[in-house]
């Protein structure tokens, strides 16, 4: 079975906006860890983006998904969220920039796996290339831009929110087909947010104790990244595959790349512009559809000889 959706307008700026919010995290992750810990970070953000998708439920009239489904959900919010925020924000405080780049780059080719075991989706060998392809391009951004990389054991934390955050994109697909996907999106951020509240003791004071501008750093970090990156990359979601979808995430470190050169000045190098290149096109032949054969109607069944 071709598992390659059709990517409407809709789901491409859904992408768009999840990739800009998602790109920006970082630098803000870092910004606020100056004056609050990796858990009250985590904690902050899912709670900010909680209170937005608890609003947004409550004007849109929208019910929080069956009873049947809870268990399921508030295990995925803790894993895709709390844990991985967790892991993600200690590992900004112990681990060199490039080596996490790198690592993450992994999520794309993790989620194909997962999709494959769990889903049973049956990926085409279009999609596979296309991911390797796009691999390269990444390293190749990564290694050019002239970030460290180092890899130290503590950077068995970003594989760990490698393999997290594919069992989460994939694991929230089936549930969009019984519930809406934003009463599927809110719990799993309602669960989250526990799961990050014992790392979370000290806020009330560090909040008192922080500038402004960290204090807005948190709340940037809640608003943009947490609650509409993630609304917007579930809106993705719902349309496509979850392994078609997460190879857009190559698009982070150019992306990244571009937002230096526009905002501070950094200009890339050939090499960078080369790697983004290579980038674009391993994600366009992972996204490519399948010719249909004249006269097929799509999504037809071809006659067996």
């Amino acid at each position: 079975m071709d598992t390659t959706a059709r990517l409407d307008a809709r789901t491409l700026a859904a992408i768009v906006i999840a990739l800009l919010t998602w790109s920006s995290a970082y630098a803000a992750i870092a910004y606020a860890l100056a004056s609050f810990t990796p858990g009250e970070v985590a904690f902050a953000r899912l709670a900010i983006g909680s209170l937005c998708f608890a609003a947004l439920l409550l004007i849109r009239r929208v019910p929080l998904p069956a009873r049947r489904d809870w268990p399921q959900l508030a295990a995925l919010g803790v894993i895709g969220l709390s844990v991985y925020h967790l892991c993600l924000n200690h590992a900004e405080t112990r681990i060199a920039s490039g080596t996490a780049s790198i690592l993450i780059s992994l999520t794309p080719a993790a989620t194909a796996a997962v999709s494959a075991i769990w889903l049973r989706e049956r990926l085409p060998a279009r999609t596979l290339a296309g991911l390797g392809v796009a691999l390269l391009g990444v390293l190749l951004v990564v290694l050019a831009s002239g970030k460290q990389v180092r890899f130290q054991p503590m950077a068995a934390l970003v594989l760990v929110c490698v393999l997290v955050t594919a069992v989460f994109f994939v694991g929230q697909k089936p549930l969009f087909a019984r519930s809406s996907m934003l009463g599927v999106t809110a719990f799993t951020f309602f669960a989250g947010t526990l799961g990050a509240l014992p790392f979370a003791g000290g806020i009330g004071t560090a909040l008192r104790l922080a500038p402004w501008s960290h204090v807005a750093a948190l709340l940037y970090l809640g608003m943009a990244p947490t609650f509409v990156g993630y609304l917007a990359w579930n809106v993705a979601l719902r349309r496509v595959s979850a392994s078609q979808l997460s190879s857009f995430l190559y698009f982070s470190p150019p992306i990244a790349v571009l937002i230096g050169w526009l905002w501070l000045g950094e200009r890339p190098g050939l090499l960078t512009l080369v790697g983004g290149v290579i980038t674009v096109a391993g994600v366009a032949l992972a996204n490519a559809r399948r010719r249909t054969a004249p006269g097929m109607v799509p999504g037809e069944p071809c006659e067996q000889h």
